[in-house]
């Protein structure tokens, strides 16, 4: 009978313990599937973005902006790379090289863009933001949080955003140009780097180039709300 007891809950064991490691796997397997068709998807939309990138350099200035939407196309990447990011962790082959795949095409809108608003005579705000996600920047999460306000606050905003201990030519390149040091959160706005975690009301204040388009919304705000309530005013007879 102990003998039979000792089976019988052997038996039990090992059944939960099998079940539990069948789920285990089967959920883990799962799961690399999921991220396998991130990274697939991801490097799809780069290999689109690119092409997309090309037939821009074609615009002419009447259709800037109408057709120049790779921006969009651009954040809905990011969103897609932080996702792989956050599954396969940031030290992985595959994350950090559709990384750079992504900081490539980022930089190659960042030229195409300066060319096009060049050619056509506007005057875009550009920012490159240069963050770290190897534990030795405090403030970088801190800092995104903001830009994504800022963008909120000025949708036709041109933000790139690139990690700054990435190991490509055309990084250190980027780096050289602008004369980076290592202080980070760092911002380039219109050529111009500035260091350190910056609030939104703060950025709006003490970057020029952001300032103007603060005072220019505030500007637009009050000629819409103003009309607003001259068209809603009853007139007397």
């Amino acid at each position: 009978m102990d003998n039979r007891k000792y089976l019988f809950a052997f038996l039990i064991t090992a059944i939960i313990f099998g079940t539990a490691l069948f789920v285990s796997n089967y959920f883990s397997q799962k799961k690399l599937a999921t991220i396998q068709g991130i990274e697939d998807q991801l490097s799809f939309d780069i290999l689109a973005s690119e092409t997309q990138s090309q037939l821009l350099e074609e615009t002419s200035c009447k259709d800037v902006g109408k057709t120049i939407t790779l921006s969009k196309e651009l954040g809905d990447l990011a969103d897609k790379l932080s996702v792989a990011e956050a599954q396969r962790g940031t030290d992985n082959e595959n994350v950090i090289l559709l990384k750079s795949q992504y900081s490539l095409l980022e930089i190659r809108d960042y030229l195409l863009m300066k060319r096009v608003t060049e050619k056509c005579g506007t005057h875009p705000t550009f920012i490159l933001y240069f963050y770290s996600n190897a534990g030795d920047c405090d403030d970088c999460q801190k800092m995104g949080y903001v830009l994504t306000a800022l963008h909120d606050e000025f949708p036709d905003l041109r933000i790139y955003s690139f990690d700054y201990n990435l190991d490509l030519e055309a990084m250190h390149t980027l780096r050289a140009i602008y004369k980076l040091g290592p202080t980070l959160p760092v911002l380039v706005v219109n050529g111009d780097p500035y260091y350190g975690f910056r609030p939104l009301s703060e950025l709006e204040k003490s970057i020029p180039a952001l300032a103007r388009l603060k005072v220019e919304q505030e500007r637009l705000n009050a000629l819409k709300a103003s009309s607003t309530a001259a068209t809603s005013t009853p007139t007397s007879n």
